[in-house]
């Protein structure tokens, strides 16, 4: 099933308020807890929501620096170098990619002479064949899906041409 301009409503709020409890949105909304109950389990269902659990900083928790390390692997070794990175606790994310590389990784480090050590355990590991690393300066814009859960709302109302209501955003 899609996502309504409802469930929209729903993840904005989520997002926007986050230490707030069910009864609570149930109330900002407009709708009954338990309409607003099984909203969410079909949202958790699908996988919209994936998690509840706080954010944490990595530079709070004594790793300030932040690099992207692109790994080119020997071919037919992806999933053994894949396993092997999830073991690296300084590599809070990894992806395959297309283009440069066959993964990327997000790495965390206390500061750049561990952030070698962490690059030299990487070229280490069977199958990784070199490494590429980018140091971030500067975060300009932070992780954040509030904007695309709008843009989605918006996409999802009906617009007054197609004879739908056009309500304004709440």
């Amino acid at each position: 099933m899609p996502v309504d301009e409802l469930d929209t409503r729903i993840l904005r709020l989520l997002i926007q308020q986050p230490r707030t409890s069910v009864r609570e949105y149930a109330r900002i909304l407009g709708i009954a807890r338990g309409t607003l109950q099984a909203r969410l389990d079909r949202l958790e269902r699908e996988g919209v929501i994936t998690g509840t659990g706080p954010f944490l900083s990595p530079a709070s928790l004594g790793h300030p620096v932040l690099a992207f390390v692109h790994v080119e692997v020997t071919q037919g070794h992806l999933d053994e170098v894949g396993d092997a990175l999830a073991a690296v606790p300084e590599i809070v994310e990894a992806f395959s990619i297309t283009g440069g590389g066959d993964l990327l990784t997000r790495v965390v480090a206390r500061d750049n002479e561990h952030l070698e050590d962490v690059i030299q355990q990487l070229i280490r590991l069977p199958g990784v064949v070199r490494t590429r690393t980018e140091v971030a300066l500067r975060e300009r814009v932070p992780y954040r899906l509030l904007p695309l859960v709008q843009s989605i709302g918006r996409a999802s109302r009906p617009s007054r041409a197609s004879g739908g209501a056009g309500l304004p955003p709440r």
